[in-house]
């Protein structure tokens, strides 16, 4: 059964990197925390399930390389990223799912628990339009179980996303 925390806060409650820029910027969000099970297959899925949130309101914080560049692509767990879509919605040609010690390494973020939010370097950043549907949306807060909800457009406005249909559902 998930273990649901709402707070606002930054490092001092816990907080993340995540939680630390969303605080500094004065947007609303909700940090909702569950036991991780290190045996689960999907971390999104889980954290759907633990929280009780329908899967197309979660969203996974993904890295690709568009022609050579890291970019992040933020999709619902329900889904996949269509890696085509990224590259156009990117302005590149070519896309490949990243390294996963080079996103850890250009996030500051473990794989299942990378953020969008408070990364080590801004990248840039896509949002799949499906997120434009929900009046929030849960992503990583940085930490394996532990989840933010905020507005989409909140979201995007932080980290600079371009909104694209990028994921196959």
């Amino acid at each position: 059964m998930a273990k649901k925390k709402q707070r606002q806060g930054g490092r001092g409650a816990g907080g993340t990197p995540a939680t630390v820029a969303l605080t500094r910027a004065g947007t609303a969000f909700t940090v909702h925390s569950y036991e991780h099970d290190p045996a689960s297959a999907s971390y999104g899925e889980e954290a759907a399930e633990a929280l009780g949130v329908e899967p197309g309101r979660v969203f996974k914080t993904l890295l690709a390389e568009v022609d050579g560049a890291l970019t992040v692509a933020v999709v619902p767990v329900s889904g996949s990223l269509d890696l085509k879509a990224l590259a156009a919605a990117a302005g590149g040609k070519r896309a490949a799912m990243a390294d996963p010690a080079a996103a850890e390494r250009a996030t500051g973020y473990v794989r299942g628990g990378i953020s969008p939010l408070g990364q080590r370097r801004r990248l840039p950043t896509v949002l799949d339009a499906s997120a434009s549907r929900h009046p929030t949306i849960c992503v990583s807060a940085g930490r394996r179980g532990l989840e933010v909800e905020l507005a989409p457009a909140d979201l995007a406005a932080l980290t600079g996303a371009v909104t694209a249909p990028i994921a196959r559902v």
